[in-house]
């Protein structure tokens, strides 16, 4: 339930910013058929769901309650969902989303540079070499 929500929350926000828009010429309050539409939710709080449009949308998530150490459980969901950009670029998106969080991937999402080389090494110097108050059973 939080994933379609954030989910609904990302389609909303990239619609209004502009940056979404359905594939073709569609004219405001023009409708757009649902060509597939399942859902179903089991009684141990396991779910899916998925639908498909005429216009090339289509979505879909499944996901189970998981025990994250909590009183109430939490959900494991996965899931994704695609589209033709307006510049024709197809976008897919798959993502999982537990205690973890959110984790989206797919080919048009930016992606952080390389580490230097330089600060790859310090790091890897530093992890081998704690400092005195920061070794294991010292105390203060």
């Amino acid at each position: 339930m939080n994933t379609w929500i954030l989910f609904l929350g990302i389609l909303g926000y990239a619609s209004a910013q502009g940056r979404f828009r359905p594939t073709g010429n569609i004219a405001p309050g023009q409708q757009i058929a649902i060509l597939r539409q399942d859902s179903v939710l089991n009684p141990d709080g396991s779910y899916q769901w998925s639908y498909e449009t005429e216009n090339g949308i289509s979505a879909n998530e499944q996901g189970q309650l998981k025990n994250v150490g909590g009183k109430e459980p939490g959900i494991d969901a996965q899931g994704g969902f695609q589209y033709t950009a307006p510049d024709g670029t197809p976008i897919q998106l798959t993502y999982r989303a537990d205690e973890n969080g959110f984790q989206p991937q797919g080919a048009h999402l930016p992606v952080p540079p390389p580490i230097p080389e330089a600060i790859a090494r310090a790091l890897e110097w530093i992890a081998a070499h704690p400092e005195p108050e920061n070794q294991p059973g010292r105390r203060f």
